[in-house]
């Protein structure tokens, strides 16, 4: 299974798009658990998905992975269904399924036909409380995770620039920490702290099912309150108190060297503010800004000044999400050309940075960024999967349906005195980490 370990520098940036839908359903069960419905009639499919509002950030210090971990436990059976037989149950009713970990969730999704959503709701009630876990399941599953760290990880050096980048950006809060853990850490995790985790937070009171497709309403919330609605609240569930980050007074700087580096880059992560339940016009103005300045490898402003105008980079990108529980970070990524010194490289991005930062925002660049959001909003119709994953991902971090409804019109009401209100706040060195990722020792 694949598995979501965090965010990748090289990755192109893509704006966090709500899900835009013509009917959203919602309701509360008894004992806690939010139902939300998608409608979407196309097609007789429908995305079943569970999302647990527990990720690495909100583990107990020395248990580091215990989130990701857990995600492998929960494909290990119940009392009534044998391990493995989840995933092949839902194969076997032409599904597909999967589960993923970020710092701030952890969530299961099976797309299936329509009329298959009920069988589905039963196996996710079913692992919801009644999983099983040897002593034999545990350690095996451990033994995947450290392979799964070597061959992702260790192995790695973009994803180790990764792990020391943000360990360096965090000081106090758990951000700092890999989704996937410390290797340590991961290879103590016992059985027992793998129970406590489960009864302690997998639980309908700190749960999100999230249903789009070609379903009714009415329909899927009797299916719930059968299947789901029996299930007991966890008394542990609190509110989500994390220990809050110092302010940065200095830059942060980084060299990671590496004999298996091909290419080498310069990574650089800016702290940044978050969208926030009724507050999310910061958020989507730093949303607009990344795409102006690294969102297009051809038109942002990265991208014409290094590689077109002087040919200094082949590569230079900017991203920015802002769909977490907490602050995060607004990011670059700039890939040298052949010959072109790491240091000469991240001058000529700061020089450009600077005179962006001088001369504003170009109004033809803002209308295109703004026709280019308005697109982007009309294709993310086309997949209900793509629609449950917009939801789920704002629910759980406590952004409201109404956030989610209000993100395309903030993106459009953004002007470019909020563009540079936000590049000023954020584009701030003494803020930033910058690393570089070299195959020989670099001076800086």
């Amino acid at each position: 299974m694949r598995r979501t370990l965090g965010r990748a520098l090289m990755g192109l940036f893509a704006l966090a798009l709500p899900a835009a839908a013509d009917t959203v359903s919602n309701f509360t069960l008894d004992n806690g658990m939010q139902v939300v419905v998608i409608e979407d009639h196309r097609a007789p499919v429908v995305t079943h998905m569970v999302w647990y509002k527990i990720g690495r950030a909100d583990e107990a210090p020395g248990h580091s992975g215990i989130a990701h971990f857990f995600e492998h436990l929960m494909f290990k059976g119940t009392k009534t269904v044998a391990p493995g037989e989840f995933s092949a149950t839902v194969e076997q009713q032409g599904g597909n399924d999967n589960a993923f970990t970020s710092n701030d969730y952890t969530a299961y999704f099976q797309r299936i036909a329509a009329d298959r959503l009920d069988l589905m709701m039963q196996l996710e009630a079913d692992r919801m409380v009644n999983l099983t876990m040897s002593e034999e399941d545990v350690a095996t599953e451990r033994q995947v995770i450290l392979e799964e760290r070597g061959q992702r990880v260790d192995s790695d050096p973009a994803s180790l620039l990764r792990e020391q980048m943000s360990a360096a950006q965090f000081l106090n809060h758990p951000y700092s920490i890999p989704v996937i853990g410390w290797r340590d850490e991961i290879a103590a995790l016992t059985r027992q702290d793998a129970l406590d985790f489960y009864r302690a937070y997998y639980a309908p009171n700190n749960a999100i099912l999230v249903v789009a497709g070609d379903v009714d309403p009415q329909a899927v919330l009797e299916m719930a309150k059968t299947h789901y609605g029996p299930l007991p609240p966890s008394d542990k569930i609190k509110p989500r108190q994390r220990p809050a980050e110092p302010p940065q007074l200095a830059e942060r700087r980084l060299v990671l060297s590496d004999q298996r580096v091909a290419q080498p880059y310069i990574a650089r992560s800016y702290l940044a503010p978050e969208r926030n339940p009724g507050d999310q016009k910061q958020a989507a103005a730093l949303a607009v800004l990344a795409e102006l300045l690294g969102g297009s490898g051809t038109t942002s402003i990265l991208a014409r000044a290094l590689q077109f105008d002087t040919q200094t980079a082949v590569y230079a990108s900017a991203f920015y999400d802002g769909t977490s529980l907490d602050p995060e970070t607004f990011g670059l990524v700039l890939v040298p050309s052949e010959g072109v010194a790491l240091a000469d490289a991240e001058k000529a991005m700061d020089d450009v940075i600077a005179e962006f930062l001088k001369k504003g925002v170009n109004a033809k660049d803002l209308e295109r960024i703004k026709t280019k959001v308005r697109a982007a909003e009309i294709y993310s119709r086309d997949s209900a999967g793509g629609l449950a994953r917009d939801y789920g991902a704002a629910l759980a971090v406590g952004l409201t349906l109404q956030d989610v409804a209000d993100w395309p019109n903030l993106l459009q009401a953004v002007t470019a005195e909020d563009v540079m209100a936000a590049a000023n706040l954020v584009l701030n060195r003494n803020q930033a980490v910058t690393g570089w990722l070299t195959a020989t020792e670099a001076a800086q």
